[in-house]
């Protein structure tokens, strides 16, 4: 079914369309998903409904809901969320998003402690925080970034903490304010190869995206930086394999590829549904191309096993540098 009217909230919010640039857009096809990407309804297990009790009493939004995360039931059963920051309105219109997308409220200046405290509450070892694009603040929110880390490390000081930014376009400087305050992962996601940029994700730049992940490490080569894209949207194998080639040369240690899952008909179609041996395969070229770490699977998602992953991260480069001086 098609949700095209957004009735949480008062007023003409109520009412509003949750992505008034595809409401009047024809319905997409929607294929019958294959038995591979089936996962089990989120239940009502007690990790599950203690993870939502924080997140409400937090007034918090996460990125597992709005995205619509095909492995909330999980990470949620384990007291894993992710936190979504600066509201939950996108002034971007990507094809494959299901955030809302409009005019942003303003920055709530008491979110970064109430995301410390709800960690602190959560007991999380690692955190991963993301945000809406923020195109309408000077900064693109790198400085409201730098405050929620801040935040954590005072709440919880053995915390490691993953930060999944927007593509900060146009906003000089923002990228090295969120460096500054060190995070333990820098991670910006490249979500498709460069052919679908227009049709996809019209309002990036692929090569601006990569600069991105280039310039962090420039800018701290201490920082394990993470990229992503999503297979599906009708990109050829060679371009996957290209994104590699890309990514590597900006350095990037960890990249995640996963099943694109369409959220409504209004959005952009799943044009394959790429194979669970297909993607085994890309895990192993991206293990040869250099990368410390690949996950590949149909519902590998930025940070679903993030702390896991990024324990692995850190004794991949351990290895490396006792390989190197052996």
């Amino acid at each position: 079914m098609t949700v095209l009217i957004d009735r949480i909230g008062d007023g003409a919010r109520a009412e509003r369309p949750r992505h008034p640039e595809k409401a009047h857009r024809p319905d997409q096809p929607a294929q019958r998903k294959p038995d591979w990407i089936r996962v089990r309804a989120p239940g009502s297990t007690p990790g599950f409904a203690d993870t939502n009790r924080i997140i409400r009493d937090h007034k918090l939004v996460t990125v597992c809901e709005e995205a619509r995360c095909p492995n909330i039931g999980e990470c949620w059963d384990k007291k894993h969320a992710t936190f979504l920051i600066m509201g939950d309105t996108c002034t971007r219109a990507c094809a494959f998003c299901n955030v809302r997308t409009g005019l942003p409220e303003a920055l709530d200046a008491a979110e970064p402690e109430r995301v410390a405290d709800a960690v602190a509450k959560l007991g999380l070892a690692h955190v991963v925080v993301t945000s809406v694009d923020r195109d309408d603040l000077a900064d693109g929110g790198a400085g409201h970034f730098a405050r929620t880390i801040a935040a954590i490390r005072v709440f919880s000081p053995a915390t490691t903490i993953e930060v999944l930014t927007p593509d900060f376009l146009r906003k000089d400087g923002a990228l090295e304010i969120v460096v500054a305050a060190r995070p333990d992962v820098f991670n910006h996601n490249l979500e498709t190869v460069p052919s679908k940029y227009l049709s996809v994700r019209p309002g990036a730049r692929y090569f601006h995206s990569l600069r991105l992940l280039q310039q962090a490490k420039e800018l701290d080569p201490t920082l394990f930086t993470k990229s992503g894209i999503m297979v599906g949207l009708g990109e050829e194998r060679n371009e996957v394999l290209q994104v590699m080639d890309d990514l590597r040369s900006a350095d990037v240690d960890f990249l995640t590829i996963g099943q694109y899952l369409q959220p409504t008909p209004k959005h952009h179609p799943v044009l394959r549904y790429v194979t669970p041996e297909e993607f085994a395969s890309f895990a192993t070229i991206g293990a040869a191309r250099g990368f410390a770490l690949v996950s590949s699977t149909p519902l590998t998602r930025s940070s679903h096993h993030a702390g896991e992953d990024f324990a692995r991260l850190k004794a991949a480069r351990l290895a490396k540098a006792q390989g190197a001086t052996a």
